[in-house]
């Protein structure tokens, strides 16, 4: 009773806790002196006529068209709203935006002195990512009921904590690794708690989890140091350097943080499933020793830490397909591959949150052991 009780009170204080964390956060923001790096306004427009148009055929990427096109756009939102506007629609590889009548787009508004100058910006998706989203929530909920939900509260949360509380310290200036690993802690009891309940199996995948990312974390900021590597060799870590100019970020730590993050999720998962298996096994055979429970929990580890290591690789690889055909095309040695910053942060990123996965395994089983076993002392 005492545990559904807490369950409840975490779950009514987490569905409160996400919009005010939100909205403090947005406020904090407001008050930053923020730079403003784009002079031009964002807003959702209308194609009402295609006046003029010519395009073919891109010669190297097949079913692309290329050309330019005349177009009567409409303004639906902002101070601009409902007014039209000639534009001229240049189309091209690096900005191919074909556009048809009554399709909705996002246009960029730039004031000049003779008026706004309007240009075609890109498609509007947001209505399409907000389907795919309603469409995960209802997945989730109509076949996991109400772990389903919980599971969904427990993302909400965790999304928030590094979106709106990571983000914002890390801009104010706080350590990247300590503030990443206070996010990850919290978000890890929270989602762990409303997920499997506040029981035993949920505090031992906790402690896994801290465990398993912490190490992994470690294992990144030593080899990183040792390669050479910091966070502007990160993807898009260049252009983050201009930013860190306006404001007192610590770039150093962002390494350590993108991987303790990217790995987080697969820990999560291999440290509650070994936390459940041992659970359910001991329950059945309370006789187990602490030894023979111990080596049970490796033995169902095992068995997981090798797709996780694939599924966390695979993850990386995928994420950098693009560039590694780029590199295979320029048919680089092996010498000259091998030691390109890009290709350490990879190989660094992927082993030491597979390394973190692997390390979870006999963390848990042993933690999983000691605990349940003086359960039954």
């Amino acid at each position: 009773m005492k545990e559904k009780s807490i369950h409840r009170w975490l779950l009514i204080i987490t569905i409160i806790l996400i919009p005010i964390i939100i909205l403090v956060s947005t406020m904090v923001k407001e008050k930053m002196d923020i730079p403003k790096f784009f002079t031009q306004d964002y807003e959702e427009a209308v194609v009402r006529l295609v006046l003029e148009e010519d395009l073919k055929f891109d010669p190297v990427v097949d079913d692309m068209l290329i050309g330019k096109q005349i177009l009567a756009v409409e303004v639906l939102t902002g101070q601009y709203k409902g007014e039209i506007q000639e534009v001229i629609n240049t189309i091209d590889q690096g900005h191919n935006v074909v556009t048809s009548v009554n399709q909705r787009i996002i246009v960029g508004i730039t004031e000049q002195e003779d008026g706004i100058s309007v240009w075609v910006y890109n498609h509007k998706r947001s209505t399409m990512l907000l389907a795919l989203v309603t469409l995960f929530i209802g997945v989730m909920i109509y076949f996991g009921g109400k772990n389903g939900f919980y599971s969904i509260v427990a993302l909400l949360f965790t999304s928030t904590m590094f979106i709106f509380v990571m983000i914002p310290c890390i801009f104010k200036g706080f350590n990247p690794m300590l503030i990443t690993i206070l996010c990850a802690v919290v978000s890890s009891v929270v989602s762990f708690i409303l997920i499997g309940g506040y029981n035993q199996k949920s505090f031992v995948a906790i402690i896994g989890t801290i465990s398993g990312i912490v190490a992994a974390g470690i294992i990144s900021f030593i080899f990183g140091k040792m390669t050479y590597l910091t966070g502007v060799n990160m993807e898009k870590g260049t252009q983050l350097v201009y930013i860190v100019l306006d404001y007192g970020i610590k770039i150093k730590g962002l390494l350590f943080a993108s991987i303790l993050i990217a790995s987080m999720g697969a820990v999560m998962d291999v440290s509650m499933s070994i936390a459940s298996s041992m659970h359910e096994i001991y329950a059945l055979n309370p006789k187990l020793s602490h030894k023979s429970l111990f080596q049970t929990g490796m033995k169902i580890g095992k068995d997981i830490m090798g797709t996780m290591a694939n599924t966390l690789i695979l993850a990386f690889m995928g994420g950098s397909l693009g560039l590694m055909l780029i590199l295979w095309g320029y048919n680089m040695s092996f010498r000259q591959l091998i030691n390109m910053p890009f290709l350490s942060v990879e190989l660094i990123q992927g082993l030491s949150g597979s390394i973190g996965i692997i390390l979870t395994v006999p963390f848990t089983a042993l933690v999983a052991s000691i605990i349940y076993r003086k359960s039954r002392s």
